[in-house]
């Protein structure tokens, strides 16, 4: 007969004897069930805001992962999802989503002048032609904001005139009488708790915003203000049909109807006379794209700076990665005293924020005051001409990227076991024969992937384009294209340049890009295959 099991021997500790939860296990229950219940909170608070926005697609990702959470962590099963959820999660939303909703505005025109959908561009167009009669209400006007004075959101505190102590607090979804935090003085919003009120300053500045701004009531009219302190309720001279897609104007009983008109819709009558340039985001489709490559401002220059492109992320790379293996090689020789002050002031540019030490290699390259020809007694504009300002940008590049390859071809060299250099000595491979024949190849298993990903960086690195040169130098005759341009920073000036912002546009440009660079390291990371044989 076998001896009874005791659950204290800690050889049963894999015996069928569940472990009952002690004191230990108290603090991180606690723990679990508080994030735990942060997490279904936060999912409860943000349900309504998202149900009056009929954002169906977020509350549907935000309970989806609400459960995803707690079906992984309010149970003691599910082991490895308990370290896969988390990161999973986490590239999903920072990594996946950002992709597919980058996608989804490339296929529409969104940008200035379209940044509002179709609803609310009527209601702004009909709220506009709200007319005052002899018997419109009046109201002392208080414009507030909880965000930014020049942009907004805007909301208007109400005070009628002819009773100066009811309050109204009106947005584009309506009114709300008697809204709390308000403090009134002779009939008019002096201060809003948690808002701040605009002075006629801010008020002219936002103009534009504010005079599309048409408060609904419940009698089928609108409020809006007149000047910077009045406001009068009216009704609107333009009726949208929604059955039909049109706009009738009451008062001349033109009909105004949705056409296209380039890449915009817009509300014209029969002449082809726009009611209003205000547009609306819509669907183009594939017509970003298009633009991309049969544009002739764009396609004109696009080869050369695509070559170029590929030329700086190349050299880049090389000579960053050159430069920090030889100082790596020198200060691994233990025969090399004072190795970590060395170190430490190899890596002081990596230790710098990027865009200060672009900004401060800007101006060393001023011709008349600038510390390198101040130094070396050239007399070279660097800035005035295509290549000088193309070595001026490798060279800056090459200061700020050798420290992180330095530290990483530091890591590898250690890595690689010194038998395997001592063999090689043993065998006369001594001296470069070694390097070259055992110790690179060894250190390209650990460093090729990092050469690709770095690879990808520059090919995209927009801020060592933009605060060192700002794309220049441009010559007359194509004033978009720059000498030092690559292919961000010259799109992003064809998105976010003087025809205003093309947020569509830029989003299909940045599919193109993530194809291209996709393509280009999925080409390099097969030909490091080869690598994998090293050992």
């Amino acid at each position: 007969m076998a001896d009874p099991i005791d659950p204290t021997d800690p050889s049963h500790r894999g015996s069928r004897i569940a472990r009952r939860p002690g004191r230990d296990d108290v603090p991180a229950i606690l723990v679990k069930v508080l994030l735990l219940g942060i997490v279904i909170g936060t999912a409860i608070a943000l349900t309504p805001a998202l149900v009056a926005e009929e954002s169906w697609l977020f509350l549907t990702v935000l309970w989806a992962v609400t459960l995803i959470l707690v079906a992984t962590y309010a149970t003691g099963r599910a082991l490895p999802a308990k370290y896969l959820v988390p990161g999973t999660l986490m590239l999903a939303l920072f990594v996946v989503f950002p992709i597919a909703l980058t996608a989804k505005t490339s296929f529409t025109n969104y940008g200035d002048g379209t940044r509002n959908d179709k609803q609310t561009t009527v209601e702004q167009i009909v709220g506009s032609s709200v007319t005052r009669a002899d018997d419109s209400p009046q109201y002392n006007l208080t414009i507030a904001t909880d965000g930014d004075p020049a942009s907004g959101p805007f909301t208007y505190f109400l005070v009628p005139q002819d009773d100066p102590e009811t309050v109204f607090e009106g947005t584009e979804d309506g009114l709300q009488e008697d809204p709390g935090g308000v403090t009134l003085d002779s009939g008019r919003v002096t201060a809003v708790d948690g808002y701040t009120v605009l002075d006629i300053k801010q008020i002219s500045a936002a103009s534009d915003a504010l005079d599309e701004i048409a408060i609904p009531t419940d009698s089928d009219t609108f409020i809006v203000r007149d000047g910077t302190s009045e406001a009068f309720e009216g009704a609107p001279t333009l009726v949208y049909d929604e059955d039909a897609d049109t706009i009738t104007d009451e008062a001349s009983g033109t009909v105004y109807t949705a056409q296209q008109q380039g890449d915009r819709e817009y509300f014209v009558d029969e002449g082809g006379q726009r009611l209003s340039d205000q547009s609306w985001t819509a669907n183009v489709g594939t017509d970003n794209f298009k633009r991309i490559f049969t544009d002739s401002r764009i396609s004109s220059s696009f080869f050369g700076i695509f070559v170029w492109t590929v030329v700086f992320a190349t050299l880049s790379v090389v000579g960053t990665f050159l430069l920090g293996l030889v100082f790596a090689i020198t200060l691994n020789d233990p025969r090399v005293r004072g190795q970590k002050i060395y170190r430490a002031l190899l890596i002081l540019p990596y230790a710098i924020p990027g865009f200060i030490s672009l900004l401060l290699w800007s101006s060393f390259y001023n011709q008349d005051f600038g510390l390198i020809n101040d130094i070396t007694g050239l007399n070279i504009n660097w800035f005035g001409g295509s290549f000088t300002a193309k070595v001026a940008v490798l060279l800056t590049n090459l200061w700020m990227g050798f420290p992180y390859m330095f530290l990483v071809s530091t890591g590898a060299l250690q890595a690689i076991p010194e038998d395997l250099t001592e063999a090689a000595r043993i065998d006369g491979a001594n001296g470069f024969a070694g390097f070259r024949r055992i110790t690179f190849p060894l250190l390209l298993v650990t460093v090729a992937p990092l050469l690709v990903a770095t690879f990808a960086f520059n090919f995209n690195n927009f801020g060592a384009i933009f605060l060192l040169t700002g794309g220049g130098p441009f010559s007359p005759d194509n004033p978009t294209a720059g000498g030092t341009d690559i292919l961000i920073s010259y799109t992003y000036r064809l998105a976010f340049g003087a025809g205003g912002v093309q947020i569509g546009f830029a989003a299909a440009v940045s599919v193109v890009l993530f194809v291209v660079t996709g393509v280009i390291a999925a080409l390099q990371f097969r030909a490091t295959r080869s690598l994998e044989d090293v050992n």
